[in-house]
């Protein structure tokens, strides 16, 4: 998080008044229409009214994009720049962003539903640092000489890979586009990225920030359009050499597919979740765990592939932290994203909310107990709005502690002895990550190391940071993962060179 001044409603307003969208495909350094002349409606879910029209994309653009991609990774203008050159231009991006962040902020919030003060104080300014954490990186890790016999040199070194496809979600449209685009790039690949249909604008003019700081043309192509057309032709295009992925496991599941059926380019896959949150019986400060716990659900409306959605609780405790609960819930207000007091916006579509109340009906029909929440709000905005949602009486085979809802519901199961916790916790295909809450340190650690997730936070729900790998287990990912310096090897190619001196004459 950072100190920046957050937009009141009214000079936000005034502010998306002069607005200048781009709507346009961004291939090779420039604006231009999609090659079919279609485009798309992008609409605000706090209103459900239309924002833009967005170029649709389709195989022939995502051609074109690879072909620019393609001819900036062969001829060198970016893989062959000296280290510290691309450094400089990564960070001079960086800095773009974060010189328009209330700009890029409002963009996020129209489009996806995200409230003011998270776009304002976290995504972007994230997005930013980001790019700039990898760019640091890129003179500061070296290759390896192997202990070779006399007479050889043998050298490890990390190429890149050439043109990287990436299809980015909706949930947090620039991060999780920066979480590809700095290793990519700091390790001098180039790019065609997808967003996400319902969040493109962002992306789009991110890519123009770039160019404006001296990327080379080519280097960052931007391909908007659906899944089924953009999202599948970049997985089975030949000329692409790997593909990242961020979103649900059945979507993953089609680019392991494509590159079988394909050019078997690399896949990096991180995709869904239903992470679970164990409070065990020697917790003493409730509080701070109601505040963690609705942090680990509701931040982003619950659209997070980790949210904690599972909170598996002591019998002893499940009480006390239910009304724990239910005061920290008034902390977050559900209302217009542009309200700088507003934590829960609409969910990001009418869809998707409409998926969201099916699975909360679903848990009433299974026996479940709503105690908090549990139906649409703000109906006469018409925007999507879903409030904090809380189940009690849950068991862990009932639909809503079994199938990712990706909204704000939070599903409380009572546990009786730590092995129990962590069978409960583990009793999933799905395992990205993890939290629990124990005064112990003994109880930490064991239950830690037992905890079959790629994260896992003590005491406080926790992502890491730039400096972590964040990845799952199981179906939550596959191949690799985001974030940390670990996430440049999987955009290179490790080469052994095998170098035979001749012997002194």
């Amino acid at each position: 998080m950072t100190d920046t001044l957050i937009p009141t409603r009214d000079a936000s307003l005034a502010a998306i008044a002069s607005l200048s969208l781009r709507t346009r495909l961004f291939i090779d350094g420039g604006f231009r229409d999609a090659q079919g002349g279609g485009r798309f409606t992008t609409e605000n879910p706090a209103t459900g009214k239309p924002i833009a029209e967005v170029a649709e994309g389709g195989p022939l653009d995502v051609d074109l994009a690879v072909a620019a991609a393609r001819r900036a990774a062969d001829d060198g203008r970016w893989s062959r720049l000296n280290p510290a050159d691309r450094k400089r231009l990564l960070i001079a991006w960086a800095d773009r962003i974060d010189a328009h962040r209330e700009e890029l902020a409002l963009i996020e919030t129209i489009d996806s539903g995200k409230p003011i003060a998270d776009t304002v104080s976290f995504d972007i300014g994230e997005t930013a640092n980001c790019i700039r954490w990898h760019a640091e990186a890129i003179d500061k890790l070296y290759g390896q000489v192997a202990p070779a016999p006399e007479g050889i040199v043998a050298t490890i070194t990390h190429e890149p890979l050439g043109v990287v496809g990436a299809v980015i979600p909706w949930n947090y449209p620039a991060l999780m586009a920066a979480w590809k685009m700095g290793p990519a790039l700091a390790t001098g690949n180039t790019m065609v990225i997808k967003p996400a249909s319902y969040t493109a604008l962002s992306l789009l003019r991110i890519a123009e920030l770039a160019s404006e700081a001296g990327i080379p043309d080519g280097v960052l192509n931007v391909v908007t359009g659906p899944g089924a057309s953009v999202g599948e032709a970049i997985g089975r295009h030949d000329g692409v050499d790997c593909v990242a992925f961020t979103g649900s496991t059945d979507v993953g599941r089609r680019f392991l597919h494509y590159a079988a059926e394909g050019n078997l380019k690399r896949v990096l896959l991180e995709l869904g979740g239903k992470s679970p949150q164990i409070v065990f019986p020697d917790v003493t400060d409730l509080v701070s765990v109601a505040a963690n716990a609705a942090i680990a659900i509701f931040m982003n409306m619950g659209e997070n592939c980790s949210a904690g959605s599972r909170l598996i609780v002591h019998r002893s405790k499940r009480a006390a932290l239910l009304e724990a609960l239910e005061v920290e819930v008034a902390n977050w207000p559900v209302g217009d994203p542009l309200d700088s007091s507003t934590r829960l916006g609409p969910l990001v579509s009418r869809s998707h909310m409409e998926t969201v109340l099916r699975y909360i009906a679903s848990g009433r029909a299974e026996g479940a107990r709503v105690v908090l929440g549990g139906e649409r709000v703000l109906a006469e905005s018409g925007g999507y709005f879903v409030p904090p949602t809380v189940f009690d009486g849950v068991r862990n085979d009932m639909t809503i502690a079994r199938e990712e809802i990706f909204g704000p519901v939070l599903s409380v199961i009572e546990f009786d002895t730590e092995a129990e916790a962590v069978a409960l916790a583990n009793d999933t295909p799905y395992g990205l990550a993890a939290s629990l809450y124990t005064d112990d340190l003994h109880v930490a650690h064991r239950v830690a190391r037992d905890l079959k997730a790629g994260v896992v936070g003590v005491n406080a729900y926790a992502e890491g940071d730039q400096t972590t790998p964040f990845g799952g287990y199981r179906l939550s990912g596959f191949g690799g993962h985001d974030k940390g310096v670990q996430a440049h090897d999987q955009y290179t190619e490790t080469k052994t060179t095998w170098i035979t001196l001749r012997s002194r004459p």
